[in-house]
């Protein structure tokens, strides 16, 4: 069973939708640096339910509690062991879907591998566990504080409704300002109209978090199996709902030819540059100095509060109406996992450019 990631700066998860609680352990991480607990608490609080009108009711303070490996406000080189308490969660709305798999849920093929399953609120298969990524992300960012680099996501689109392709056209210090976290203020009012409206119809509806990592340093990556757009393509695709991956030009670019694509480096003052980024910052697996960017598309919340057919544990045709609390759009939510997820993998590989292995 794997539930660790990384290869130097590790994260191991444990914990369930309605347990206890969710937690973690990071390992890895370098003695010395500054654990500012209000920014990991930020983080948490970016990530945490019942934020606005169009997320989850769930009301939950997640507060995180560092367990070891800081003395004095820094890390001591040991592992770092945290949890989040769950306090808010309502068993009794799970109770119909014991005994039922939901459409495009985890419930049939857990069931399947393991032999047994939680249903409540979907167990270890919940987007809850992705507060541990949260809680890690925040310390990889702070460590990354020190090296200047930085890690920006943002909501660009939902359903029908994008920004254009190019984040330089917008100012990403505005997408903390609506509760969508998109950064251009006009397609945030419609985006969040549109959730409003598909939540009102009891449906949900997908999207896509572009991120972009500037600073980063030419030189981190492997050539061979240790791609650094593998290991962010992996990172992302491990995000519950996750349904693709590109960076740089991505699946536009086939359309272009080569002559149009290719990035002419040039010599700035202080280093070799290019003149486009088409690459997005990554070439032959290796990263080149330039910005990063890429997109994440989140399907449609499974859970929809219309009437579906499924079936149950033998086979027999059942309807199902869902209960509980649910996000009709898990776009709001995801742009810090999607940073944090960035902030571990790219951390995780400047160590291991400085270690000299994956």
């Amino acid at each position: 069973m794997r539930n660790t990631f990384g290869h130097i700066f590790t994260l191991t998860t444990f914990g369930e939708s309605h347990g206890e609680a969710v937690g973690g352990v990071v390992d890895g991480m370098p003695p010395g640096i500054d654990i500012d607990i209000d920014f990991i608490q930020h983080e948490l609080d970016r990530r945490r339910p019942g934020q606005s009108h169009i997320t989850t009711g769930r009301d939950e303070a997640d507060r995180v509690e560092l367990l070891s490996g800081v003395f004095e406000g820094k890390s001591t080189g040991c592992p770092i062991g945290f949890i989040v308490r769950n306090k808010n969660h309502h068993s009794q709305d799970y109770e119909s879907l014991r005994c039922l798999y939901r459409p495009s849920h985890a419930d049939y093929t857990y069931a399947t591998k393991y032999g047994i399953r939680d249903h409540r609120g979907g167990g270890r298969s919940s987007a809850r566990i992705t507060i541990s990524r949260c809680v890690a992300g925040a310390l990889a960012k702070l460590a990354l504080r020190p090296l200047g680099i930085t890690i920006q996501a943002y909501t660009s689109q939902v359903g029908d409704i994008a920004l254009e392709r190019d984040y330089r056209l917008y100012d990403l210090s505005k997408t903390e300002t609506n509760v969508v976290r998109c950064p251009d203020m006009e397609k945030a009012q419609a985006m969040e109209r549109l959730i409003a409206e598909v939540k009102a119809q009891g449906d949900t509806i997908g999207g896509i978090v572009t991120c972009v990592i500037k600073g980063c340093p030419p030189g981190i990556g492997e050539p061979e199996f240790g791609k650094l757009h593998a290991a962010l393509g992996g990172a992302m695709l491990s995000i519950n709902a996750v349904k693709g991956f590109e960076y740089g030009s991505g699946f536009d670019g086939v359309t272009a030819r080569g002559s149009e694509q290719n990035d002419v480096f040039v010599s700035s003052a202080s280093r070799i540059t290019t003149q486009t980024n088409h690459s997005g910052g990554i070439q032959g697996g290796i990263s080149n100095g330039e910005d990063i960017y890429f997109r994440v598309a989140f399907k449609p919340v499974a859970t929809i509060m219309q009437e579906q057919q499924t079936v149950d544990l033998e086979g027999n045709p059942v309807t199902l109406k869902a209960h509980g609390r649910h996000d009709p759009c898990v776009l709001p939510r995801a742009v810090p996992i999607v940073e944090a997820m960035a902030a571990i993998t790219v951390f995780d590989y400047f160590l291991a450019s400085k270690a000299g292995k994956l």
